[in-house]
């Protein structure tokens, strides 16, 4: 089955001249545009917020390795205290998909940045390890709920030929944000603390926030909502700025709803969409586990292996700009050869990489090895969470994509547990490479179901 019920070609009923009457639909009119400037101004915005959560995100590596010594933490407690936001990732994914159905994507991208920022700045205020706790608890709910709403927004915006492409480019302002979270690392911590981390990461994030505000609605939902008038307005901007004169119907294929979330979250596993849902939480669950089992702990495991503190921050900086040129590839592949054939080739890129990684006998090998792990994984993000919004509807793209990465968010939670068990179980030397023997075979796990049972989506429009 090839899910026609939520992507259909493009070539359906679209005309293309200037002036053309025919009849159209909001989607097939988004999809006939090339890119406009204010489709790249929604792009840089939500960007822009998307770098400063990956901040925050990337600054939780240096400060498990810095507040360790400070408050002198054993490994268990360092490890639930990186967990600790992946709780609140998973009830923000959860619980922000549902609203984003409901109430708009903008608004919900809004407010859960807002609880971010202020979680952020609060972490940085903590005077014990239990205050930090559920200080991270909010950041991570905040920035859980976040994230699978941006990346819904901008994929509804973006025509087809370049819908892709744009959230993989917006993933890609993650690696801006790690790189700068990295700096702080590198040059903050040592010096001022870990607090400090904590409050660079917020401010900023405030200020993204504000400029959200910019954002417009996404069309696609003012239509599911019955909002055709609204929707014809951005669509018609959007035409003006791109020269493009339509003066035929618009056609309303949708009617209006308030979509009940417990029947949202139901018809995840209806006949309908329950091979996407099966797919996309193995996915998320799988690249979660991996992902987190190695970045979060990266500078731990370099320090394990002679290298100082400032050294492993310093090697951490340089794997990060490797993240980059993934994000490059997979921008240039995925509107080429498809969805599926680049995660398949990125996630078993990743596997062979953390192999590499696990087996490095120097330090140059493992930089090396962990170039290659950040090339690929970061790579697979951006298919990932440009592949999640494509196999749902408008109706229940939000809560699909919501609650994919809510459940995905359950193996972030469950992988810095990994690390400090398989370290007692195995010993140092042992559990470091059993550690990421257990995390290639995750990636791998992940390439197959998705070269198995993925379904391809290049191409087709959202409905």
């Amino acid at each position: 089955m090839e899910n026609s019920n939520v992507t259909k070609n493009v070539s359906e009923g679209v005309g293309t001249a200037s002036g053309d009457q025919t009849a159209l639909s909001i989607a097939q009119r988004i999809d006939r545009l090339p890119m406009t400037r204010r489709m790249w101004k929604i792009l840089l915005v939500v960007g822009v917020g998307w770098m400063f959560d990956a901040m925050d995100q990337g600054m939780v590596s240096g400060v498990i390795a810095s507040i360790g010594t400070d408050w002198e933490l054993t490994t268990g407690q360092l490890g639930l205290l990186g967990s600790a936001g992946t709780l609140g990732m998973i009830a923000g994914a959860a619980l922000s998909g549902m609203a984003a159905d409901r109430f708009g994507r903008r608004t919900v991208i809004m407010w859960t940045l807002l609880i971010f920022s202020i979680g952020s700045m609060l972490s940085g205020l903590a005077v014990n390890y239990s205050m930090l706790i559920v200080f991270r608890f909010v950041t991570g709910f905040g920035l859980g709920g976040e994230l699978p709403v941006a990346s819904t927004l901008v994929s509804e915006y973006s025509p087809v030929k370049h819908r892709g492409r744009n959230v993989v480019i917006l993933e890609s302002f993650w690696a801006w944000g790690w790189i700068a979270a990295s700096l702080v690392a590198y040059l903050a911590i040592p010096v001022f603390g870990w607090r400090a981390a904590f409050f660079i990461g917020a401010v900023p994030a405030i200020f993204a926030a504000v400029i959200r505000f910019a954002t417009p609605e996404s069309p696609r939902y003012l239509l599911q909502r019955g909002r055709l008038t609204e929707a014809d307005t951005l669509v018609r901007n959007l035409e003006e700025e791109a020269g493009i004169t339509y003066e035929g119907e618009t056609l309303c294929d949708t009617e209006g709803t308030k979509p009940s979330m417990l029947r949202s979250i139901g018809s995840l596993w209806s006949k309908e969409h329950l091979r996407a849902t099966v797919v996309l939480w193995v996915i998320w669950f799988g690249i979660n586990l991996g992902y987190y089992g190695f970045v979060l702990w990266t500078p731990s495991f370099l320090v394990a292996q002679g290298l100082d503190l400032v050294k492993s921050f310093q090697f951490t900086l340089i794997m990060c700009f490797a993240q980059l040129p993934g994000y490059l590839a997979a921008a240039l592949l995925i509107e080429k050869i498809g969805r599926k054939p680049v995660l398949t080739i990125f996630m078993a890129g990743t596997a062979l990489a953390a192999w590499l990684f696990g087996h490095a006998g120097t330090p140059e090998q493992s930089l090396a090895a962990g170039c290659l792990l950040y090339f690929f994984a970061l790579g697979a993000w951006g298919c990932v969470y440009s592949y999640t919004p494509e196999l749902y509807p408008t109706k229940v793209r939000g809560v699909g994509t919501g609650w994919a990465a809510a459940f995905g968010r359950i193996g972030a939670f469950l992988a810095p547990l990994i690390v400090p068990a398989l370290y007692a179980l195995f010993g140092e030397e042992q559990g470091f490479v059993a550690v990421f023997v257990v995390l290639t075979a995750t990636f791998l796990a992940v390439a197959l179901v998705v070269l198995i049972f993925g379904v391809e989506t290049k191409g087709k429009s959202l409905v």
